[in-house]
């Protein structure tokens, strides 16, 4: 039966197969070079590796090894961003539940190095004398003494330096010309009690009424005000009494207002707080974090450090844009400074337009960031579901572009991103920024390559939405390790797994050699370099993929044969305490039961 089709117009067409070896049937079959890079990607082999030359200097042998990129976002490189995403999520999980301190404190100082502190003290005090006396070239000399004694600190094996360096009448590090602000808090902002910090990072114990202890920690979510009223979607309900002036400066400051927030919390609290979290955009294209904190804090307390955080921006007036895009300032090749195009009159320095704030009583500054009303914030006790699912949640977007968290899909999601980033164009980033030329104000250290409007700062480029610094936030003492450091922690449990040594001790004497003083040293071996993709010994990256996929396949393999007999072993070693056991009781019950009889074991057979 057919289907009934209105008078004058044709049925149509039932679709058909493609024929056979058409343009349209070789375009339906699936592309080798696309399967082989979603094995790779299965497999966690870098799809895009960087091909090194290593070198054997005592052999002259020379090989081509392929190392991961490293790229930490999946539109680079979807298996180095996931493996960098496992790596961030064992961080945070190593730190958040932690009962002790992550670092120890500092060893105790050695003779060598007390007296290398005490000579150099005598240096400064000669230097001091010598200057005193005028005595110039004396100076220049003992200033090399510094120098030399500051190198041999730093090679004993001490952090930081023993004082700051001297500053000269002709350096530009002059601490001297520091502005200095007025530390004052605001009049419309609630004080914060201040105390002395503690040196611990472990929250409080809590002791349940069977008597049984536990140390729970908080999840901390931190977002930015309104700036006018949005739809489900993001969208402003009206564009044009949407504040996205501020939205650009508060998505530019939100790294200082994050620091603020931390430095008053650690004051309100009188503990060193730790905290690891992730900033990542709203919907509204806003930016907010999240945070796993170590310990338990009141919630009321971090609604108040948050409502009572702000950060003073303290910067010329953007208040009148004097010049476009299209009528820019000129550059005075006679007097080195950027002009106005009519008059040729300079623009203000850097320098002046800072003295005119300081010198106006009345003077304001030109932004303030604050935080919003909404602080979400629940406690997470250690080693349940929802502590997985939270570290899982913090860490979901690092792997993604600021602009690709939320795809905009409909028409006014893309005008809502355009005009934000036409105002993040025009916003000065920092005070060597060339869009301050735009606000008639020459920006710090100006030179003649500035173009306004074409900062090359991240927070103008459109895929960031003015989230220009790091996404990814852990606090100093979370775990006492770096990334490098819990990388090697990785590579040392794999190892560990699969019964292998890399260690020196283990090596021979062939990696390593013996100073004039006797004393062992690591030998360097190889030299590498970086090779070129058109090199005669650099294969196809075909070719260098299937190899890798084809290691890491038996990586794997032996990976899984290692943990298999790991369980293995572990659960024959309890079956034979739980047989022992059982036996041993059986034995103290029969022995028992004996006594009680009166008789012996033989007559008791």
């Amino acid at each position: 039966m057919t289907a009934p089709t209105l008078p004058g117009l044709e049925p149509a067409p039932t679709p058909v197969a493609p024929r056979p070896g058409s343009r349209a049937a070789r375009m339906a079959l699936p592309r080798s070079v696309d399967i082989l890079k979603e094995i790779a990607a299965e497999y966690g082999v870098c799809v895009r590796p960087l091909a090194m030359r290593r070198t054997d200097l005592d052999t002259g042998l020379t090989e081509i090894i392929d190392l991961p990129c490293g790229a930490t976002r999946e539109d680079k490189c979807g298996p180095c961003a996931k493996k960098n995403r496992r790596l961030r999520q064992a961080q945070i999980r190593e730190g958040w539940h932690r009962d002790d301190e992550p670092l120890p404190g500092p060893e105790p100082a050695t003779e060598a190095q007390k007296s290398l502190i005490l000579f150099r003290a005598h240096l400064e005090f000669s230097r001091d004398e010598a200057i005193r006396a005028a005595q110039w070239d004396q100076v220049t000399d003992i200033d090399e003494a510094i120098r030399e004694v500051e190198e041999a600190i730093a090679a004993e094996g001490l952090r930081g330096r023993v004082g700051p360096p001297h500053v000269t009448e002709d350096s530009d590090d002059d601490p001297g010309g520091r502005r200095k602000r007025s530390t004052k808090r605001r009049q419309d902002a609630p004080d914060l009690p201040r105390r002395k910090v503690e040196r611990r990072t472990v929250g409080k114990t809590y002791t349940a009424p069977d008597g049984s202890t536990f140390r729970p920690s908080m999840w901390l979510t931190l977002t930015l005000d309104s700036y006018g009223p949005v739809r489900p979607d993001g969208t402003p309900v009206n564009p044009d009494r949407y504040d996205y002036r501020r939205a650009a400066w508060d998505a530019v400051h939100f790294p200082r207002l994050l620091d603020r927030f931390w430095q008053n919390l650690r004051r309100c609290e009188g503990w060193n707080v730790q905290y690891a979290g992730c900033v990542e955009p709203q919907r509204r294209l806003a930016p907010h974090a999240h945070f796993a904190i170590r310990g338990t804090i009141p919630r009321d307390v971090l609604r108040t450090v948050a409502a009572a955080t702000y950060h003073q921006v303290w910067w010329p007036s953007v208040d009148v844009q004097r010049y476009t895009l299209d009528r820019l300032p000129v550059w005075d090749e006679q007097t080195g400074a950027w002009a106005d195009p009519d008059t040729g009159q300079p623009l203000h320095t850097w320098a002046e337009a800072l003295d005119a704030i300081d010198e106006d009583p009345d003077s304001e500054p030109v932004h303030v960031v604050r935080f919003g009303a909404q602080v979400d914030a629940r406690g997470v006790m250690p080693g349940t579901t929802d502590a997985e699912r939270t570290i899982r949640y913090v860490t979901k977007y690092i792997t993604k572009n600021t602009g690709d968290c939320h795809k905009a899909t409909t028409d006014r999601q893309r005008k809502h991103l355009d005009r934000l980033w036409h105002q993040l164009r025009i916003t000065p980033c920092t005070d060597r920024c060339a869009n301050w030329l735009l606000y008639g104000v020459q920006p710090k250290k100006a030179n003649a390559k500035l173009k306004p409007g074409r900062c090359k700062g991240k927070v103008h480029q459109r895929d960031t939405l003015g989230i220009g610094g790091r996404r990814i936030l852990i606090s100093r003492d979370w775990s006492g390790k770096t990334l490098a450091d819990h990388k090697h922690d990785v590579r040392a449990w794999v190892r560990a797994l699969l019964g292998t040594t890399t260690d020196s001790a283990t090596a021979g004497d062939t990696g390593q050699l013996v100073d004039d003083q006797g004393a062992t040293t690591e030998r360097v071996r190889h030299a590498w370099e970086l090779a070129r993709p058109d090199d005669p010994d650099v294969g196809p990256l075909s070719h260098r993929l299937m190899r890798s996929i084809s290691e890491r396949a038996r990586w794997r393999s032996e990976l899984l044969a290692a943990k298999d007999r790991a369980a293995q072993e572990s659960s024959d070693l309890s079956a034979t305490q739980h047989s022992e056991r059982h036996d041993g009781e059986e034995g103290d019950s029969g022995r028992g039961l004996d006594h009680r009889a009166g008789s012996s074991p033989d007559q008791h057979e």
